[in-house]
C-alpha cells in the first residue's frame, strides 16, 4: 500500500436500521477520502448471523443515498477488493485464523457454553463476578494449549465444535496514536482472549474486520468511540501477522440532549425527534420515524451532524457538502462526546429551507400536500413560497401556515379580533375595499402606495389599521407582508374576501 493512496470504509453491520452515530461515521470516512483524493469503500459487516435483520442491508444503502454520502466502491457499486459483504467473503478468513495457530498466537478452545457458565458461576461464589477468558484462566480451560497434542487433533477429527482464541500475551503495554485522542496505552492484563473464529464456521468481527481492512488496503479506520476497547487487540493482530496497521481514529459519541448517556434510539421517540435517517419498520411492526419522512432535507441533516463532533475552526456553520470536504480534518474533531440538539438541527433546516429557489420548494411542496393546493398554476406556487419561506420550517409548513394563499379562509385569530377589532373596524375595511377597488395596475408597491394614502387620509397609525386588514384577508393575526399577499391573491380575490369575511368577523365579535 503506498503511503499516499487513502482508503477508508464504512463498515455497518446489518443488524437493524441505521442510527445517526452510523451516519455521523460514514460523513467523516466520505470527507475525509474526498478530502484527500481518497477511496470512499461501503463494506457489509453480517458476521453475526444471529443478529441480521432482514432489509437492513437495503436500508443502509438507501439511507446513505438519501443523505449524498456516495461510496466509491463496496457493496451495491462494485470494485477491485470485493466482495464487500463478509458473509460472501467467508471461505478466505479459516486460513488466517489457522496461520495464528501456527505462530503461537492463538489456539483452539473446545469449551462448551456449560464449561463456561459454570466458571462464571464458580467465580461469582469466590466473589470475582468478571471472569474472562485471558492468560491467566486459559490454563483451567479446554483448549490445545492445556490438552494433549494427540487429543487435540482426535477432537479436531471428531469434528467436535471449538472456537478460535487469540492468545493474549500477558502483561504488556500495547501502544497507539490515535489521530483523535493522541497515544492509547493498554495493559494486556485488561484484556481477554477474544474469540477470532466461532463454531459456526464464521469469524468473528475482530478477525474479520482485521482481514478485510488489511486485503482491501485500508489507510485509516475512522469509527465510533465504542470500538476504542476493541483497538488494542486489533493492533495486536496486525503485529501477529506482520502486518501494517492502519491509522485509528475513534469519534466521539453522541450524547442524548438530556443526560450524558449515548444516544439511543428510544431518547428520539421519547422526547420527539428522529434518530434514524430514514423511517424504519421494525419486524414486529414498530416504526421508527426518520429525518428524511419529517420533511428535513438532506443537506441540513449532513450539516448538523458534522457539527456533532468537529469545528471548522471559523464562525462558518452552514457548508456544502463540498465545502466541508475543503474545510474537514481529523484534528479539528473533537475527544468530548456531542450533546445532540434538536433546536439546532431545526435551525439547519430552516437556513437550508430558505436557501432553496422559489421553483425548487414548489415542486417539492406539489410532492408534499399535492391536491390540498388546487387548481393554480407553478408561477403561483413559486409566488407562494417565496413568501412563505422565510417563515417555514419544513416544506409543509408553507401550505399550513400559508393555506389562506390558496383558500378563503374559514378561522380568524381570535386574540386579533378581541384587541384590534373595534367599532371602526368594519367601516374601515369597508373603505378600504373601495380604495383597493380603484387601484388599477394591482401590484403590491402600488397598494402599499394606496393603503399609505389612505391612512393619511383617516389620520391613522399603521398598528390600527393593517391588522385588520390582514384579519380579513387572512385569517391570521402576522404573516408576511400585506402588500405582496393581495398582489399575489388579486384584486378579484381581495374584494371577494373583503365582502364576504368582514359580516363573519362581525359577527364572530358580537
Amino acid at each position: 500500500m503506498s503511503d499516499k493512496s487513502v482508503r477508508v470504509r464504512f463498515a455497518p453491520s446489518p443488524t437493524g436500521p441505521l442510527h445517526m452515530g452510523g451516519v455521523r461515521t460514514a460523513l467523516y470516512n466520505y470527507l475525509f477520502a474526498k478530502k484527500n483524493n481518497g477511496t470512499f469503500i461501503l463494506r457489509v459487516e453480517d458476521t453475526d448471523q444471529n443478529r441480521f435483520v432482514e432489509g437492513a442491508e437495503e436500508y443502509i444503502i438507501e439511507a446513505l443515498k438519501w443523505c449524498g454520502i456516495t461510496p466509491d466502491e463496496g457493496q451495491g457499486i462494485g470494485g477491485d477488493f470485493g466482495p464487500y459483504k463478509q458473509s460472501e467473503r467467508k471461505a478466505m478468513y479459516k486460513p488466517y485464523a489457522e496461520e495464528l495457530i501456527a505462530s503461537g498466537h492463538a489456539y483452539y478452545a473446545f469449551d462448551t457454553s456449560e464449561d463456561l457458565d459454570r466458571m462464571r458461576k464458580q467465580a461469582i461464589q469466590m466473589k470475582m463476578p468478571n471472569w474472562q477468558y485471558n492468560s491467566v484462566t486459559r490454563s483451567s480451560m479446554q483448549n490445545s494449549l492445556t490438552l494433549p497434542e494427540d487429543e487435540v487433533q482426535k477432537r479436531l477429527q471428531n469434528g467436535d465444535p471449538y472456537v478460535i482464541r487469540f492468545k493474549m500475551p500477558r502483561n504488556e503495554d500495547v501502544r497507539f496514536e490515535d489521530e483523535i485522542r493522541g497515544w492509547v496505552v493498554v495493559n494486556t492484563n485488561n484484556l481477554d482472549d477474544k474469540v477470532l473464529y466461532k463454531s459456526d464456521g464464521m469469524p468473528t468481527y475482530h478477525l474479520a474486520n482485521i482481514v478485510d481492512d488489511h486485503t482491501m488496503e485500508i489507510s485509516h479506520v475512522i469509527r465510533g468511540e465504542e470500538w476504542l476497547p476493541s483497538a488494542p487487540l486489533h493492533v495486536l493482530l496486525y503485529e501477529a501477522f506482520g502486518w501494517n496497521a492502519p491509522k485509528f481514529a475513534h469519534c466521539p459519541l453522541l450524547l442524548r440532549p438530556d443526560g450524558n448517556g449515548k444516544l439511543s434510539k428510544r431518547d428520539g421517540d421519547r422526547l420527539g425527534f428522529p434518530v434514524f435517517p430514514i423511517d424504519w419498520l421494525a419486524q414486529d411492526g414498530e416504526k421508527y420515524s426518520g429525518y428524511r419522512e419529517q420533511g428535513y432535507l438532506p443537506g441540513a441533516f449532513i450539516n448538523m451532524l458534522a457539527f456533532l463532533g468537529w469545528n471548522p475552526g471559523t464562525t462558518q456553520e452552514i457548508f456544502s457538502l463540498e465545502q466541508m470536504v475543503e474545510a474537514f480534518s481529523l484534528n479539528r474533531v473533537s475527544k468530548a462526546g456531542a450533546k445532540f440538539d434538536a433546536d439546532k438541527t431545526k435551525w439547519f433546516q430552516q437556513q437550508y429551507l430558505r436557501a432553496e429557489s422559489a421553483s425548487s420548494l414548489a415542486k417539492m411542496l406539489r410532492e408534499e400536500v399535492g391536491a390540498k393546493l388546487g387548481e393554480v398554476c407553478d408561477e403561483y406556487v413559486e409566488q407562494a413560497c417565496h413568501l412563505m419561506k422565510e417563515r417555514a420550517t419544513f416544506v409543509e409548513d408553507i401550505y399550513t401556515e400559508g393555506q389562506y394563499l390558496f383558500k378563503n379562509p374559514t378561522e380568524f385569530d381570535e386574540k386579533t379580533i378581541k384587541k384590534k377589532w373595534k367599532e371602526e373596524a368594519e367601516e374601515l375595511m369597508a373603505d378600504w375595499s373601495k380604495e383597493l377597488d380603484a387601484i388599477k395596475e394591482f401590484k403590491s408597491e402600488h397598494i402599499e402606495q394606496s393603503f399609505k394614502a389612505f391612512l393619511e387620509a383617516k389620520e391613522m397609525g399603521i398598528g390600527k389599521v393593517l391588522p385588520l386588514f390582514r384579519l380579513v384577508l387572512t385569517g391570521k393575526g402576522m404573516g408576511p407582508s400585506m402588500f405582496e399577499i393581495s398582489a399575489l391573491l388579486g384584486k378579484e380575490e381581495c374584494l371577494e374576501r373583503m365582502n364576504k369575511n368582514i359580516p363573519t368577523i362581525v359577527e364572530l365579535k358580537a
